[in-house]
């Protein structure tokens, strides 16, 4: 993905004797303009996030706007997500095929378009198609936030100071975009988060044009077939995510075609897999990824994001049960957003291919001290108290994604660059559908906990419990100066009381989710420690030692 890892085939051509081709001699940047990069980097990849982070954030008001139901309006966040988890695939071998600077400059020209089409968005549906190109749009920011952070270091930062650097940056994207959000769409409404989105797509372009990527030699990467596996996948993954963000809104066993369209799904992933195993060149090399270094890989990384979906998926909606505003929140992501950032940084000094399991270990324990906090929550519990414990969630989740992407590249690259497409698949598929399944899961589970919760706390509100009946008395004192019948204020006490059960079914249904990602972490972290300990193992067990006692040992 950098220029240090694409060999110049042409040179080795030319050579008069057979050597292996070498890659480019990299020419150190003035630092203004070096610093211009990384600038760049760093726009590109909050212009992509706080896209996404404006529609998940404003899901309620963006509804109002366009004269919708919540639910209706979850749809929109669907759109933008179906696109966003396949294109990426596609766009890494138009790159190849078509050059990394026009790649950039096209790519960063169509955002701006889609940016502007934006604001003829009116109706529900005119909103959610523009959602969905907005969604296809912003997939190539990701990987020109990520080149232009590593074009102009050297090839020993590369990986020590981009791939650190550019990940945080696109990771808090979404946490920034609720620190803003709330003062734009007081403003001018869903509208002013056009005209934000709008003039970051702006800078963007006028970045990428200032500053061109080199490209590499380009090649012929596309072949028929690969289309038709792209399609495929990206059906495949479309249908998956659809599944996992409506299911739990629209409600799994109520609605019959989100089974269809699951298992539709699932045909065309097979089908997909079954025409890559009888090719050739495939565009993904599935008898690697299917090795067992790969699927301990693509278990890890989908066991950090199902876990890291307690913060999507929790607190904010824990919070918005409680009727705490977006405003309220503000202070609370800003330090998420403070510790993400934080994360990153913190890998620069120490991030070393041998030292990953560590500091994944290290991440692990973070998460689980931060669900366990989380898991104390009351109906009393607010934003401030929650700073610390998010704190630690945003700050191991930038631990982690760094060195997982580092591993893996380093696994594809060392095979060759025709592994980059299979690792890449990898990536996607854990970051982009385990998220949407993260949080799908994690807002199941809150629902069927709050049902079985409410249950129980109502049959104790129909028992004739002294503290409920005195609680009942206060309620209806406190309302006896604003209502004069007794029996309506009597029956406004109970409508009041029964709210609070529903409210407390809710913290309850939330602490355990809570806690039940806290056990994950701790079962994963548990699990890395064995593995440690075995690797250790392998790497000191003396090795070609006949187990057996020798004759001078018996004497």
């Amino acid at each position: 993905m950098s220029d240090a890892a694409s060999p110049t085939s042409q040179g080795a051509e030319q050579a008069p004797t057979p050597a292996a081709p070498q890659p480019p001699v990299f020419q150190p940047m003035p630092l203004p303009r070096a610093l211009g990069y990384m600038s760049a980097s760093i726009v590109i990849a909050l212009t992509q996030g706080m896209a996404q982070g404006f529609v998940s954030t404003n899901i309620p008001q963006i509804a109002g706007d366009l004269g919708a139901t919540t639910t209706q309006a979850s749809w929109l966040m669907a759109a933008f997500l179906i696109p966003r988890a396949s294109m990426p695939l596609l766009l890494i071998k138009l790159r190849a095929q078509y050059g990394l600077r026009r790649f950039a400059e096209v790519a960063i020209v169509i955002y701006v378009v889609v940016a502007l089409l934006s604001f003829a968005a009116l109706d529900l549906r005119s909103a959610i198609t523009t959602q969905f190109f907005a969604g296809m749009a912003s997939a190539p920011l990701s990987t020109l936030a990520f080149l232009y952070a590593l074009e102009p270091l050297p090839p020993a930062w590369k990986m020590r100071l981009g791939l650190p650097v550019s990940l945080s940056m696109i990771a808090v994207g979404p946490h920034l975009a609720r620190v803003i959000s709330p003062a734009l769409m007081n403003d001018q409404g869903w509208g002013a988060l056009h005209l934000m989105t709008l003039g970051m797509a702006g800078i963007s372009l006028a970045l990428v044009y200032l500053l061109p990527l080199k490209s590499p030699p380009r090649v012929k990467a596309i072949a028929p077939l690969d289309l038709v596996s792209w399609l495929l996948i990206a059906c495949g993954f479309g249908g998956l995510i659809t599944g996992f963000v409506m299911g739990p809104t629209l409600w799994w066993t109520e609605v019959p075609w989100l089974g269809k369209v699951v298992a539709a799904s699932v045909v065309c992933l097979t089908l997909a897999v079954v025409i890559e195993l009888h090719r050739k060149a495939p565009l993904l090399d599935i008898r690697w990824l299917a090795s067992p270094a790969m699927l301990h890989l693509t278990v890890t990384l989908l066991v950090f994001r199902l876990i890291l979906s307690e913060q999507s998926a929790g607190a904010p909606r824990m919070f918005q049960m409680l009727s705490i505003t977006q405003s309220q929140l503000v202070p609370l992501f800003a330090v998420i957003s403070v510790a993400t950032v934080l994360g990153g940084l913190a890998l620069i000094p120490w991030l070393k291919p041998e030292r990953v399991p560590v500091i994944h270990l290290i991440a692990l324990v973070l998460i689980a001290a931060g669900a366990f906090l989380d898991s104390r929550s009351t109906l009393d519990t607010r934003p401030v108290q929650m700073m610390f414990s998010q704190g630690l969630i945003a700050f191991a989740g930038s631990l982690f994604m760094a060195p997982a992407m580092m591993r893996g590249l380093m696994a594809a690259l060392a095979r060759g660059p025709n592994y980059l497409l299979s690792f890449v698949i990898v990536f996607l598929s854990t970051q982009s559908i385990g998220g949407a399944a993260g949080s799908g899961m994690f807002t199941t589970f809150i629902n069927h906990g709050q049902a079985l919760h409410l249950q129980v706390l109502r049959e104790e509100l129909m028992t004739v419990d002294p503290l409920v009946a005195r609680e009942l008395a206060a309620r209806v004192a406190q309302l006896a100066p604003q209502i004069a019948d007794p029996a309506q204020s009597r029956a406004q006490a109970a409508a009041l009381i029964a709210q609070e059960a529903s409210n407390l079914a809710y913290v309850l249904a939330y602490n355990d989710a809570y806690f039940l990602t806290f056990l994950a972490a701790i079962a994963a972290a548990s699990a890395l420690v064995l593995h440690m300990g075995r690797d250790w193992l392998a790497a000191h067990w003396p090795r070609g030692r006949n187990p057996s006692p020798s004759a001078e040992s018996l004497q």
